[in-house]
């Protein structure tokens, strides 16, 4: 990841119209850009008559080189709500080195009134647009956008979709050469469906005969405007003599999509669950959410106050991608939300309270743009948190506090979700294609479709038994604001949090015990938490008078959070562990070779769990993964962290470990 030039660097003629000045090159025809874009991309990929042609439940996918202002996605958008039927859903996939502002990105827009319905929807939701994957949903689930924000070639290749339409965009292959290359190609052609088609403004030869030999048949066609010619294609089909892409391993290939009835049960509405029901119900699935409590987030999702905590590395691991395009994800949910008392965009402050702690920082502060996170030494963090402070530390501007229980409920209360309160499965069972859960002799409700996402507890199924989920006590603490706290203007975290008051109470916490199954609240951990606040903060410990309090009136409550070995969260299709062992038994003599078997799958079991104490920001996009796992459409994450947080990943290596 490169700090520098995080945003599009823009000059603006006397017409209000953008110019990129890394590339000396106008963002759209300086004579007519809506036309021009109408005529090139939408025309020539005939999409008015092949939105109107979609299905119901149907969809189609488009991949775009080049968002800049996100022209061609709003008049694609535009046109997909004037043809397309009730039930269909867009689906736009677009890679943007430099994305723009969100301030240039409101002025370039308001160059087009007529969009501005669909611009404001756009505008609204463009928050927290950082590197990697970053999706977007508008209008209600019924059309996505996935920004794949970074270089083209490095972006691309991570992306697992099956593109309809190629919009080929970007600065003119004069100015920016490395947009049109063999290599984006090739990617372009990995990626397409059968029969995908593929429009661009250029009618430059090399071009042509590049894209012709990677696959698609290019003809050239009338220009608009001042364009003489341009380019327009289908893909014919990988060429014969180029080697193909390795397949996927059977193990993380994707399951056949279920055909039939759209209907699912997700067990447990927490974070996990109401993100899942959330992420199904969007795109048509009718879903039975089964809670054992008497409503949502009753357990670890119940915390009166959550973080939007961003623990990342310079190194750019499956953690650190997730956490990024997760963090992103929810930022933008909570758009939605009441803020002041939902959430408040408040910034998180994370101390370096060691050595150690200041050298990790300092290599985040080079590694990440300062948009996603800042460097404060000790009198900045101070007048940034409005208390004394004794380090400095990172502030992430974007961050803040969620009261999770309000995500929860607005997740659950959308169209097509029925919450089953009361409901406790104890046992799944598969009968004629469908998973019938039951509460020990009394069946609840059955699906062809089961996603489990009750946290620790989806190892009492006998299909997820074998998942290495542990739980971890954590207790916070309810501090009632004083005038005097209300100076606190930040989260700040160190071993622990504290945030700002939320109904005139502020959250302390939490602790972390990994021995301890009793969920009652207890003055040894009040105790511990106060002490974690010392550290953070004597000034703020002096203005809540917590030496003058009796602990053991103190309020909190406790939860289990829940856990995977190697702190990703376990997300996707579940296999038969059995059958799984046997047909890749060759692993165990080889780690490198791959049998062509295909996955014994659980067909229609998934689960969503693991998610530690990073719900918060994890859990909603992995409802969206979920989904595109299920619907088959393009994943929200890169393909490696995908299969970094696959359940399939631990019985592999047991697997190739000989266990």
């Amino acid at each position: 990841m490169k700090p520098e030039l995080p945003h599009a660097q823009l000059d603006w003629d006397d017409q209000g119209r953008p110019r990129s000045r890394a590339f000396d090159d106008v963002y759209f025809s300086d004579q007519s850009g809506l036309e021009e874009t109408r005529y090139v991309f939408l025309e020539q990929n005939r999409l008015a008559e092949r939105f109107a042609a979609l299905p119901a439940n149907g969809r189609l996918v488009i991949g775009e080189t080049g968002f800049g202002t996100g022209l061609n996605f709003l008049c694609a958008w535009q046109l997909f709500e004037r043809s397309a039927p009730a039930g269909a859903r867009l689906h736009f996939v677009s890679v943007e080195k430099y994305p723009l502002s969100p301030a240039d990105l409101q002025r370039a827009l308001s160059l087009w009134p007529e969009l501005a319905t669909f611009a404001d929807q756009l505008q609204k939701r463009y928050v927290a647009i950082h590197q990697g994957f970053q999706r977007i949903v508008l209008d209600n689930g019924r059309v996505t956008l996935t920004l794949l924000i970074g270089d083209a070639l490095e972006q691309l290749p991570q992306l697992d979709a099956r593109i309809d339409a190629w919009f080929l965009d970007g600065f003119a292959p004069a100015k920016n050469p490395d947009m049109w290359t063999a290599e984006l190609f090739a990617e372009l052609a990995r990626l397409a469906a059968p029969g995908a088609t593929i429009s661009t403004f250029t009618s430059t030869g090399w071009v042509r005969r590049l894209l012709n030999a990677a696959g698609f048949k290019m003809k050239r066609t009338p220009g608009i405007g001042h364009k003489w010619e341009i380019l327009r294609g289908e893909f014919l089909g990988w060429p014969a003599q180029v080697p193909a892409p390795a397949p996927d391993k059977p193990w993380f290939a994707r399951p056949a999509p279920l055909t039939g009835e759209r209907r699912a049960l997700v067990i447990g509405a927490g974070l996990a669950g109401c993100a899942s029901a959330a992420s199904l119900a969007a795109r048509g699935w009718r879903v039975s959410l089964l809670e054992r409590h008497g409503a949502v987030a009753q357990e670890a999702s119940g915390n009166p106050q959550g973080v939007l905590y961003l623990k990342l590395s310079a190194h750019g691991t499956a953690l650190s991608q997730l956490i990024v395009s997760g963090f992103g994800y929810t930022r933008r949910l909570l758009e939605s939300l009441q803020r002041g008392t939902d959430w408040d965009g408040c910034g998180v402050l994370q101390l370096a309270f060691n050595d150690k702690e200041a050298e990790r920082h300092a290599q985040l502060a080079a590694a990440f743009p300062p948009d996603l996170l800042q460097w404060l030494d000790p009198p900045q963090a101070q007048d940034r948190a409005g208390i004394g402070l004794a380090h400095g530390g990172l502030f992430y501007p974007e961050g803040g506090w969620v009261h999770p229980p309000a995500l929860c409920q607005a997740q659950a209360d959308q169209p097509n979700i029925e919450l089953l309160h009361h409901h406790e499965v104890l046992e799944l069972r598969k009968v004629d294609g469908q998973w019938q859960a039951f509460d020990g002799d009394r069946l609840i409700a059955s699906a062809p479709v089961v996603v489990l996402a009750g946290a620790a507890d989806v190892r009492r199924f006998a299909q997820s038994a074998e998942l290495p989920l542990k739980r971890i006590r954590g207790q916070i603490t309810r501090l009632a604001q004083t005038e005097q706290s209300q100076a606190l203007k930040t989260v700040v975290c160190a071993e622990g949090y504290v945030a700002p008051a939320r109904l005139g109470e502020h959250t302390l916490g939490a602790s972390f015990d990994f021995n301890s199954d009793d969920l009652t609240p207890t003055a040894a951990e009040h105790l511990g938490n106060l002490e974690m606040l010392d550290e953070i903060s004597t000034d703020l410990t002096a203005r809540l008078n917590i030496h003058g309090q009796d602990v053991g009136h103190l309020q909190g409550r406790a939860a289990f959070r829940c856990t995977s070995p190697d702190y990703l969260p376990i997300v996707g299709p579940l296999a038969d562990r059995e059958a799984f062992a046997h047909a890749y038994a060759a692993l165990a003599r080889d780690a490198r070779q791959v049998p062509q078997v295909p996955c014994p799958w659980l067909d229609g079991l998934y689960v969503n769990s693991g998610h530690g104490s990073r719900g918060l920001i994890t859990a909603p996009l992995c409802g969206e993964l979920l989904a595109a796992w299920l619907d088959d459409e393009p994943l929200p994450l890169p393909k490696a962290v995908a299969e970094a947080c696959h359940p399939n990943r631990f019985v592999l290596r047991r697997l190739i470990r000989g266990k």
